[in-house]
């Protein structure tokens, strides 16, 4: 490569020009963006006059920029210059990120599809969770492990931020719910400065705003945050018996959905420290809380710590989900003898169709996606139970309840009996102690248990 520097007395002539010599020794053309803009010009059959003018810039401006110098043109001059020269998406693409460093790419309207590529590594990652969204963390897919630990993603409308700020699930999921929540609303003023004028974004800050927990960070917090790509947190997830889990979450951006969210959550057990400093990572805990940037962190001892969780089961389950044409078709996916749960249908959620499935031991759950297509996936008997409202049940609801809890049971009548044994003395052990603190909690302030009693058990 041979570099020569050319300067004159104007504001507009510096420039640097970078030739490609050939092997004979004889220059070439020109490389980087003046020769690209080179390239393009003389495709559209347009002199430097003319290109010059359609950027309202000056001809010798133009002509430096062809030489090599580096300018970096507004959005609208980029639109304007894309226009006069015919470029195709792909050439637009390029242009913007010289000189803006974003897409051109306009986000779709409505419901996206999903490309079956991405829907292929999503079942790859099993059987760390995993799922797509929109820029407003719209779910659009997600994985078997996902469905089963957070089957609300199969509800209709399912969105991330709105469920952990507006339900009790996500509010019980989430430990330290509070700081989890001001990172959401930072997240959400993020989202404000790239496409405030989203009216499904105002309607999901409208939602969450109701909230007084939220409105009440809102006001007093005005930091930004872009996303949660490796922040570490605890959870416990109800699908997993209220389980405690330590997870990992990583977010990308797929290029053929740019502006979509892939995120994979990968997790291992909580350490019995429950009040450990460190997590998984051997970071801080929870330092992504005070974070209002996104640095890039060195994880030393990520691979170390981070383990395939306990979802492998012995039991070969198909880890893809499917997407068939109708309702019947995906009821047939629970094998012979399948038994339909309308009544624990409308209970879990609108719009799913559950089928019980005896011989595979599992319930076939199917959401009608878009017109003709119907999402398949099969979860245990346990994600189907957790997702069940409390309290009493129609006499319709109960006996479907009945069959779905003796199927969640070990097959054997005698390892039957020892599991329900087992898990009546933990729930009337469980009953006890909470008897005893409703007691406590009515006795008058002085006697009830301090703090100091609590961290004495430590």
């Amino acid at each position: 490569m041979v570099a020569q520097m050319r300067t004159d007395g104007s504001n507009d002539a510096v420039g640097k020009e970078v030739l490609a010599v050939r092997p004979d020794g004889v220059a070439g053309q020109y490389m980087g963006f003046g020769a690209m803009l080179k390239r393009w010009r003389k495709a559209a059959g347009l002199i430097q006059p003319t290109t010059a003018k359609a950027l309202g810039i000056s001809v010798r401006t133009y002509r430096n920029i062809e030489r090599g110098a580096t300018p970096r043109f507004t959005r609208a001059q980029c639109e304007s210059l894309a226009e006069v020269l015919g470029l195709d998406q792909e050439e637009r693409h390029a242009l913007l990120l010289h000189n803006v460093g974003t897409y051109l790419r306009t986000p779709a309207e409505g419901r996206q599809e999903v490309p079956s590529a991405l829907r292929l590594l999503m079942d790859g990652q099993m059987p760390s969770p995993t799922y797509l969204s929109d820029r407003n963390w719209n779910i659009l897919a997600y994985n078997q492990a996902m469905a089963e630990l957070w089957p609300w993603v199969m509800e209709p409308r399912a969105n991330l931020i709105r469920w952990a700020l507006t339900t009790a699930e996500g509010r019980a999921t989430y430990h330290d719910w509070h700081k989890h929540a001001t990172v959401f609303v930072r997240m959400l003023r993020f989202a404000l400065t790239t496409h405030g004028d989203d009216a499904d974004l105002q309607e999901l800050i409208k939602d969450v705003r109701r909230n007084p927990d939220v409105q009440h960070i809102w006001e007093s917090d005005d930091d930004l945050v872009e996303h949660r790509d490796g922040h570490v947190f605890l959870a416990t997830v109800p699908t997993l018996g209220w389980r405690t889990i330590e997870i990992v979450s990583h977010v990308a951006y797929p290029a053929i959905m740019p502006d979509c969210k892939f995120v994979v959550m990968t997790w291992v057990e909580a350490e019995a420290e429950s009040d450990s400093q460190r997590d998984a990572l051997g970071g801080v805990r929870n330092a992504w809380a005070n974070e209002t940037h996104n640095a890039q962190h060195e994880r030393d001892r990520a691979q170390e710590r981070i383990a395939e969780a306990e979802r492998r089961r012995a039991a070969k389950v198909a880890t893809a989900r499917l997407v068939v044409e109708n309702p019947d078709k995906a009821a047939a996916q629970a094998g012979k003898g399948g038994i339909p749960l309308p009544a624990l249908s409308r209970l879990v959620a609108s719009d799913c169709q559950l089928t019980l499935s005896p011989t595979q031991r599992n319930v076939v759950w199917a959401v009608e996606e878009a017109p003709g297509e119907w999402g398949v996936t099969k979860v245990s008997p346990a994600t189907v139970i957790a997702r069940v409202p409390r309290g009493a049940l129609q006499a319709e609801a109960r006996a479907e309840l009945k069959a779905l809890t003796r199927l969640a049971l070990p097959g054997p009548r005698d390892a039957a009996a020892s599991r329900i044994e087992q898990l009546l003395g933990e729930l009337h052990e469980e009953q006890c102690l909470l008897r005893e603190i409703q007691a406590e909690l009515s006795e008058p302030d002085h006697l009830r248990p301090g703090c100091e009693d609590v961290a004495s058990l430590r």
